[in-house]
C-alpha cells in the first residue's frame, strides 16, 4: 500500500477566526483529510512575536478556542494529528539550529516582516525570525505538502531554501516541501476594504471587516450587507469591482457552483440580491460548525485528551527528525 503524503499546517491562536480562514485553509484541510497524513498545529509560539499585544490568559483561551474550532469544522482526530506547538519543544530547538544556516538577507526580504514591523517602535527578534520558526514547524515532520493562502507562498519558498541549504551543508536530512493552494477562494478579502486581505486581528477589533466563524446570523447579515460595492452593477468575475468579485469568489467557494452559473444567476446586476444570498449561504455554512463548537468547548476533558494524544504523536516524529538533524551536525 502506497504511503500517504504528509500535510502540515497551523493557525495562530490570536484574533478572530473568520470565513476567509475557513475557505482558504480549514475547509481544504477537511476536504483532503482522508487523502493525506495530516498534522495540524496550533502555533502558539508564533503568537509571541509581538508580546506587548498578547496577555497570558488571552493566549490560553484562544488556544482552546482554535482547538475546538478545528474539531467543529470537521478535523477528525482519528484521521489527523492535532496538537499545540509549544507542547513539542523540538520546534524551538530546531529553530536555533536552522538559524545557524539561514542568511540574514533571506529574512530581511520577507514582506510579512516589513508590513508587521513598519508601525512598531521596537521590533523583537522573534518577529524577524518568524520564518525560521515556521520552517522548523514544517521540516520537523518530513512534510510533503503545506496548504497555504496565496500570501503565504513566500514562507514556503524560504522553508524550501532553508531545507536545501541545510542538506547542502549536512547531507540529505530534511525533506523539501511543496505548497498546496486552493484554486478558488484561496484569498478572501475584507468586506470593508476589498483591496486588503481579511485579517484575524482586524476582524476581532473592527466591525464589518470580516465574518467570524462564531458570529451570530444577525452579525453576519449586517457585515455582508454593509460590504463595499460600486455603482456599475457588474457581476461578472473578470469585470466586477474588487468588492463584488470578493463576494462572488466567496459565494463560489461555499456553493461549488461554476463561474458561469453564478454570473447567470446574478446577471441582473442587483448587488443587494448578491449580498442577501451570500449572507444566507454563509449562515447555513457556519450553522453546523457553531452548533458543534458549542458542544466541544464545554467538553474540556475530551479537548485535553485530543491535544495530549496529538502531542504524543507529533512528539515521536519530531524527536526522530531532531535525532537525524543533530547527528548530521555533529551534535551527537
Amino acid at each position: 500500500m502506497e504511503n500517504k503524503k504528509r500535510v502540515f499546517s497551523g493557525v495562530q491562536p490570536t484574533g478572530q477566526m473568520h470565513i476567509g480562514n475557513y475557505v482558504g485553509a480549514l475547509s481544504l484541510w477537511v476536504e483532503n483529510q482522508k487523502k493525506y497524513d495530516n498534522i495540524f498545529c496550533i502555533v502558539d509560539l508564533h503568537a509571541l512575536t509581538i508580546p506587548e499585544s498578547i496577555k497570558p490568559e488571552y493566549l490560553r483561551k484562544k488556544v482552546k478556542e482554535v482547538a475546538a474550532l478545528y474539531l467543529a469544522c470537521g478535523i477528525d482526530p482519528e484521521e489527523s494529528t492535532i496538537f499545540v506547538q509549544s507542547d513539542v519543544p523540538e520546534h524551538s530547538e530546531l529553530t536555533w539550529l536552522l538559524n545557524c544556516v539561514t542568511p540574514v538577507g533571506w529574512l530581511e526580504r520577507m514582506t510579512q516582516f516589513k508590513s508587521k514591523s513598519k508601525n512598531l517602535e521596537s521590533v523583537g527578534t522573534g518577529l524577524f525570525d518568524y520564518p525560521v520558526l515556521m520552517a522548523s514547524d514544517i521540516l520537523l515532520y518530513n512534510t510533503d505538502l503545506v496548504p497555504v493562502g496565496e500570501d503565504q507562498k513566500q514562507h514556503i519558498e524560504i522553508t524550501r531554501d532553508i531545507a536545501q541549504r541545510f542538506n547542502h551543508l549536512y547531507g540529505d536530512v530534511l525533506k523539501v516541501p511543496e505548497e498546496l493552494i486552493r484554486k478558488s477562494g484561496a484569498r478572501i478579502m475584507s468586506f470593508d476594504d476589498p483591496e486588503a486581505k481579511m485579517s484575524k486581528s482586524t476582524g476581532e477589533s473592527k466591525k464589518r471587516h470580516a465574518v467570524g466563524l462564531l458570529d451570530s446570523p444577525d452579525v453576519i447579515r449586517e457585515t455582508i450587507m454593509s460590504a463595499t460595492t460600486d455603482s456599475n452593477r457588474e457581476t461578472r468575475f473578470d469585470y466586477a469591482a474588487p468588492g463584488i468579485k470578493n463576494m462572488l469568489t466567496l459565494y463560489q467557494a461555499l456553493t461549488n457552483q461554476t463561474q458561469a452559473e453564478i454570473e447567470n444567476h446574478f446577471s441582473d446586476g442587483k448587488y443587494g440580491k448578491l449580498k442577501k444570498e451570500l449572507a444566507e449561504v454563509v449562515i447555513e455554512t457556519l450553522k453546523p460548525i457553531q452548533q458543534k463548537y458549542k458542544r466541544i468547548i464545554n467538553e474540556e476533558t475530551y479537548l485535553n485528551n485530543v491535544l495530549k494524544e496529538g502531542e504524543e504523536k507529533a512528539g515521536e516524529i519530531a524527536a526522530e527528525t531532531m535525532d537525524k538533524v543533530k547527528t548530521s551536525m555533529g551534535l551527537k
